[in-house]
């Protein structure tokens, strides 16, 4: 077995990164106390977003849609601008025949539920309901289901996935044989201290028009919850299950792990970001590959970090390598590998304030190429 973990330390400012049903930042209580806290979702949809933004990886990016049907019928249109009139039956019809118990909706363009899927599989569906020659039966909708189910679409939900799929997994309760198992497990990210409960920015808005007519007052009153936190996000990545999500391929598998552990990293949940702008990056990232087990290193905010005057950050980043040497001290167990990238000033402030020599650092890209190295030396043993 062969797991790559992902540890981060990462500071957000006046945020709201991740809100619930009303509006205000998510939170939990962990160690006794309030902390701040960001969706497991909320980071993997930042993840897949950025997948389908960069050129190198769009093509293992997914679509979870309900739309699936009209996604088809508007992909085979593109190609086959005569079949558009038949384009909700060609989308009903090649949904049925990829996912078998799939339940539609009343009006046949939507399922009932999000169905994901890869983008290459969805541009390879339509290219063999192409391939069919629909249009010799496009006047019949009995014949162009009959044609559609003949030509044995299931295996695109089967075979081919795409990584944002092999990594995030897939649950069809209504078609199992459909499931795809996770190859990646992402924690919710919390803070390693407490919180204060929840902040409020009151705003005001002018109406620039009333302004203009020398009246006073404003346009719009209103308030936007915030809070602030240095977070602990964890992430790991089965290597076994990703080959396997994969269909054995595991060069492709090591290049689509390094992928996300660079983009888990650097990407960054939406929330009010238009109003907060908290466009930060991490601190300390620590890439682990473990023969054992994925090993989450929360335990080392258990007992929150007391805010002191050197910063939450170098006191968060000290807490938690020295929990990880005893950690792996006290089972016995240590990585194949650990590697860190951080910058200078994280390791002067806690040389300085916590008298805490932290192991050498590398920098990200050189982080990534020392753990590509050591997964492939696993794989290939």
């Amino acid at each position: 077995m062969t797991f790559l973990d992902i540890h981060i330390v990462q500071s957000a400012p006046p945020s709201n990164l991740n809100r619930d049903e009303s509006g205000s930042p998510k939170t939990a209580t962990y160690g006794g106390v309030l902390r701040a806290r960001v969706s497991s979702q909320a980071w993997k949809r930042a993840v897949r977003d950025a997948f389908l933004n960069d050129p190198d990886l769009a093509k293992d990016g997914g679509l979870r849609t309900r739309q699936l049907p009209r996604v088809i019928g508007d992909a085979v249109t593109a190609r086959r601008p005569a079949l558009g009139a038949v384009s909700d039956t060609i989308g009903e019809a090649a949904t049925r025949a990829l996912f078998k118990k799939v339940k539609l909706a009343k009006n046949k363009t939507t399922t009932e539920y999000l169905l994901f899927l890869g983008h290459d599989q969805v541009e390879r569906v339509a290219e063999a309901l192409v391939s069919a020659n629909l249009e010799e039966v496009a006047h019949d909708p009995d014949l162009i289901r009959e044609r559609i189910t003949g030509l044995d679409l299931h295996e695109f939900g089967v075979k081919g996935h795409a990584g944002a799929v092999a990594l995030f997994g897939r649950m069809i309760a209504d078609a199992p044989e459909l499931n795809v198992d996770a190859a990646c497990q992402v924690a919710h990210a919390i803070s390693t201290h407490k919180v204060v409960g929840d902040q409020f920015d009151y705003f005001t808005a002018v109406d620039d028009e009333s302004r203009r007519q020398d009246e006073t007052g404003a346009g719009m009153i209103g308030t936007v919850e915030f809070n602030s936190a240095t977070l602990y996000r964890f992430a790991t990545v089965s290597m076994r299950d990703l080959i396997a999500n994969l269909d054995g391929e595991a060069d492709r598998a090591l290049d689509l792990a390094l992928a996300f552990a660079e983009t888990f990293a650097t990407a960054m949940p939406t929330g009010k970001q238009n109003t907060f702008a908290a466009h930060t990056r991490p601190d300390l990232i620590m890439l682990s590959v473990r023969s054992d087990r994925p090993v989450s290193l929360v335990g080392a905010f258990e007992e929150p970090v007391r805010a002191p005057e050197g910063g939450i950050t170098p006191a968060s980043v000290a807490q938690l390598v020295t929990y990880h040497s005893q950690q792996d001290q006290m089972y016995g167990t240590s990585p194949i590998i650990n590697v860190l990238a951080y910058p200078a000033w994280l390791a002067e402030r806690v040389r300085d304030d916590k008298h805490i020599e932290l192991p050498p650092a590398q920098p990200l890209k050189t982080a990534l190429d020392t753990v590509r190295a050591a997964l492939n030396e696993r794989l290939t043993a």
